[in-house]
């Protein structure tokens, strides 16, 4: 079997369960070691005491299979802890040629409703998490260029969401986390492709205890039948943009799940209005935008693809 990963090594947060324990189990299976990072609270919300066990449990079942692999238990939206956590794979492995930043929590709640802790919180793991674990795995990367005199491997994969294209009603800190993961992955492709490195983000779709109340209203398959919200069928592109075939891949945002991968393009301008003055007045905005969003057909947003290819219980 090819093993393109061969050789590197790699960090996935939130490893412990779902998305980013497949994710992990994909690398390994290409070739890399892997530190499997996940803080182990029980509750999706980030509740309950932390547990070493998720992550040390995955970490032995990817040396069960042959790979090596380490466990570390912090919570990355700690900025020591994310140190940490570049600090033990670059000990361990002798250097860091990838990361995959995937941990995130849920504390769901309408805008009018919603707490100052429900919304620091979970911009907190998501977003600062991201920063975190990016800053030092790049700090790392840009003194190794810096030394060998060009560029070198590494890889960076966001993990953002189709809540931040499309909003998500019930959702106000995590799509506002989501869309801040994009702009930290285009700005962080710009500052380091000097030295080699790619920044991608993707939109996944996984059945996972994240998105349990997601797709709820999607049937199981079938005994036999493939399962196209199954968090395997994620990871082969984590695996393929973290190799040295996507070199040329950088600053992307890709929608993945099941055997469709969706190249989303950055913001276009729909309409353009230029005002016969010098500046536009009251009157004349609405002279020119009234008309134009009166005979506009209701807004039909990127979430209208969650269907594509599912089948509704």
């Amino acid at each position: 079997m090819s093993l393109p990963l061969r050789g590197l090594s790699a960090i996935v947060t939130g490893a412990g369960r779902g998305l980013g324990r497949a994710e992990a189990l994909e690398l390994a299976r290409l070739g890399a070691a892997v530190v499997v990072n996940d803080y182990g609270q029980p509750g999706r919300d980030g509740s309950g005491e932390a547990s070493t066990a998720p992550a040390e449990r995955v970490a032995a079942e990817i040396r069960a299979a042959g790979g090596r692999a380490v466990a570390h238990t912090g919570d990355v939206s700690d900025f020591e802890v994310a140190r940490s956590l570049v600090a033990l794979a670059i000990c361990t492995h002798g250097r860091l040629d990838i990361l995959v930043n995937n941990a995130g929590i849920l504390r769901d709640r309408m805008i009018f409703s919603m707490s100052e802790d429900e919304w620091d919180s979970v911009i907190r793991v998501h977003l600062k998490g991201h920063f975190n674990t990016t800053h030092f795995a790049s700090a790392h990367w840009r003194e190794r260029a810096k030394a060998s005199g060009g560029p070198v491997h590494g890889r960076i994969v966001n993990t953002s969401s189709e809540a931040f294209l499309a909003g998500s009603a019930g959702q106000p800190n995590y799509a506002a986390a989501k869309g801040g993961v994009v702009g930290l992955t285009t700005s962080t492709a710009l500052a380091l492709r000097k030295y080699g490195v790619t920044a991608n983000a993707i939109c996944p779709r996984a059945r996972t205890r994240m998105t349990e109340d997601v797709f709820a209203g999607f049937a199981e398959p079938a005994p036999g039948e493939l399962d196209p919200l199954a968090p395997e069928h994620v990871a082969p592109l984590v695996g393929y943009l973290a190799s040295p075939a996507a070199s040329r891949i950088t600053g992307q945002l890709l929608v993945v799940h099941g055997g469709m991968v969706a190249v989303v393009d950055r913001p276009r301008v729909a309409a353009q209005f230029d005002s016969a003055g010098e500046a536009f007045s009251y009157q004349e905005l609405e002279g020119v935008l009234g008309p134009y969003y009166a005979h506009r057909p209701p807004d039909e947003t990127f979430a209208a693809a969650e269907v594509l290819s599912l089948k509704r219980a």
